[in-house]
């Protein structure tokens, strides 16, 4: 077994208490409906401001009706941020 198939399992068999990189990652991924419940705005609002560029988002590979996206916590907290009265 390789190098990277060493670490892997590593990662699997972390205790309960153990946070691994990928549960890190995946805690700070969003998703489109996580997005509008937060912002008060409906999916399709979050969806198009994905696809005019006004919310950065990852493309996930696609697999249903509709594209599935994610957004950084750290986008969304940046969106907030700069749109909150001072």
């Amino acid at each position: 077994m390789s190098r990277e198939g060493n670490s892997v399992l590593e990662m699997h068999h972390a205790g309960a208490g153990d946070k691994t990189m990928a549960e890190d990652q995946r805690e700070d991924l969003l998703t489109v409906r996580e997005v509008a419940k937060r912002l008060r705005v409906d999916d399709t609002t979050v969806r198009r401001w994905i696809k005019s560029g006004a919310l950065e988002a990852i493309t996930l590979p696609h697999r249903g009706k509709r594209q599935a996206y994610r957004i950084k916590r750290s986008t969304l907290d940046a969106l907030l941020n700069a749109t909150l009265p001072e």
